[in-house]
């Protein structure tokens, strides 16, 4: 795996970009833009859900970058991020060729979870490009209810423009693609046992299919809690990462075949990082599902 810091041309800003490093200069691969959540950075992020890790295996090219807001905390704005979001959209395209994108995919985890949901709602270019969003506790189409506990290491709950999406609960956009949600046992009360966005592509009852079992614990926690300041947090929030035990629903017969699936990391909350094998699984769900959108939009946009 070939792993580097590029510079966005059109903001001079940079990101990471990672990719298979024996890539043939004509090899189709699926492309991934993975945004950290709030308060966290594109480093912690791709400790947190490590894609590059499957990037040669799988055939995957991804890039990670960082919000420019950094107070109250990190987080994404639109009016300081967007352009530059689709402006390593557009440097990956054009430094590899749109007609070798297989498929694309957002996967935002929390805050970068919220920030695909409202790109794929308000974006025209993200909606006519994107394949498939992988929300990594970024929000359910379908909402879940969280806890008070996991507000609780940051004492209250956010107060959130009406009509936003907000945690635990995405707002459904218009535009097609494959919807994957995962989340902690922990930063739940329940998972609901349907799906709207299966029920739109007219996709079966939810399957069970067999857990995905660790043995080893992901790379990353979150460390601002538990340290000589006396701040503790919650099962909810998220404790130390640990081995661990995953429970997955696939919504079979999706119309043209879209991926639908819930995939729930039992005894964990919302900030232990991943750990291989529910990675690597996510990933097989996302190399799974159907592509195309950005060679159409690409080719209509050149025609125009």
């Amino acid at each position: 795996m070939t792993h580097s810091t590029e510079v966005e041309q059109t903001t001079g800003r940079k990101f990471y970009l990672d990719a298979p490093d024996d890539l043939a200069p004509d090899e189709p691969f699926t492309f991934i833009l993975n945004l950290h959540g709030g308060g966290s950075v594109g480093a912690w992020q791709r400790s947190y859900f490590p894609a590059q890790d499957y990037a040669d295996k799988y055939r995957l090219v991804i890039a990670t970058p960082s919000a420019a807001t950094k107070e109250p905390m990190r987080r994404w704005v639109g009016e300081a991020d967007d352009a530059h979001l689709r402006g390593i959209v557009q440097q990956v395209f054009d430094q590899f060729g749109p007609g070798r994108i297989k498929a694309f995919w957002l996967a935002g985890h929390s805050q970068g979870g919220m920030t695909s949901n409202r790109l794929l709602r308000e974006d025209p270019f993200f909606q006519d490009r994107v394949d498939g969003w992988l929300s990594l506790s970024g929000g359910r189409i379908g909402p879940i209810e969280l806890p008070e506990s996991f507000f609780a290491p940051h004492g209250q709950r956010p107060q959130m423009p009406p009509g936003s999406p907000r945690p635990g609960q995405a707002v459904t956009p218009e535009c097609d693609f494959s919807f994957i949600f995962t989340t902690g046992e922990h930063e739940m009360i329940a998972l609901p046992e349907a799906s709207p966005w299966a029920e739109k592509y007219g996709a079966g009852p939810r399957e069970r299919r067999p857990d995905i079992v660790d043995t080893e614990a992901g790379q990353i926690h979150d460390t601002r809690f538990g340290g000589a300041d006396g701040r503790q947090s919650t099962p909810a929030w998220g404790l130390l990462p640990g081995p661990g035990t995953a429970q997955t629903w696939v919504y079979p017969g999706a119309r043209d075949g879209r991926v639908i699936a819930d995939v729930v990391r039992l005894n964990k909350g919302h900030t232990e990082g991943l750990e291989p094998k529910v990675t690597e699984e996510l990933i097989k769900l996302i190399v799974s599902a159907p592509g195309g959108k950005t060679q159409l939009a690409e080719a209509a946009t050149a025609g125009a």
